[in-house]
């Protein structure tokens, strides 16, 4: 999303030229071509610095590894913040700083690679119901969430939150090299957040076609939502409530760290 093109268009303003007369030959006017003008034309407009909505109040306290040896400083704080068995269980263990970034940027649009997912995907298969003419989300397929929801609810919101902003120059690098040079990534983390507590709350059996191999909604609307919506969509009301009261809390968090001078 979506994203503001910086760049501005380059004007080049040639001068006109200007006529010049002398006298030639018993006094006879003779008019010279029309010269061009030598004035330069004005210099290009600077680039426009990107705005950056979600300033951090970042500072680094101690040296940061770089970006292809952060796996273990990640993996050693989300050990500690989710356990060590949970951590093992649910996440990946290589490249988490990439898989991160490139999921949260993923998630507002239509596809969100699984090869990408920081966590591994919610076993076992997903659960339908009824006939192939009337099939519906089974009622029971928000069980197969319920243990991601579970260590989303424990998780401290602050504490995620500080570790992000210890470790957020990584974040920022690698969302440079997924292809955002000059964009800020904590305005796409806040931009996700807000999108996927923009996600519907639907009540009651939802309609599916399977026109492939992959079921589909059979409502155009919910089909054409982005994979993050979709995500919110597929895991029942009440495991989305739950989440979306975590991510409010996590977004709060990360406003609060917004540096003060660039508050309203």
């Amino acid at each position: 999303m979506r994203r503001t093109a910086w760049w501005v268009l380059l004007i080049v303003i040639l001068g006109s030229g200007a006529a010049a007369y002398y006298y030639w030959q018993q006094g006879r006017q003779q008019p010279l071509p029309p010269q061009p003008s030598k004035t330069a034309a004005p210099p290009a407009p600077a680039a426009a610095a990107p705005v950056i909505l979600h300033p951090l109040e970042t500072s680094e306290v101690q040296p940061l590894p770089s970006l292809g040896e952060s796996d273990a400083a990640m993996r050693e704080a989300l050990a500690e913040l989710l356990g060590k068995k949970s951590w093992a269980e649910f996440f990946y263990p290589d490249l988490m700083i990439r898989r991160i970034v490139a999921t949260i940027d993923n998630l507002p649009r239509k596809k969100a690679p699984l090869r990408m997912m920081p966590v591994k995907p919610v076993p076992p298969l997903f659960a339908r119901a009824g006939t192939q003419d009337n099939m519906v989300i089974s009622p029971g397929n928000s069980t197969r969430y319920a243990a991601y929801v579970t260590i989303a609810q424990a998780v401290d919101a602050r504490k995620l939150v500080d570790v992000y902003i210890r470790l957020y120059p990584l974040f920022q690098r690698a969302y440079e090299e997924l292809g955002f040079p000059k964009a800020y990534f904590n305005d796409r983390l806040v931009e996700t957040l807000d999108h996927l507590l923009d996600a519907p709350d639907i009540k009651g059996p939802i309609k599916l076609t399977q026109p492939k191999v992959m079921y589909e909604f059979a409502d155009p609307a919910l089909e054409a939502r982005s994979a993050g919506q979709k995500i919110m969509i597929r895991m029942g009301s009440e495991n989305a409530a739950k989440v979306k009261a975590k991510l409010r809390e996590i977004r709060h968090e990360v406003t609060r760290r917004e540096l003060k001078s660039k508050r309203p």
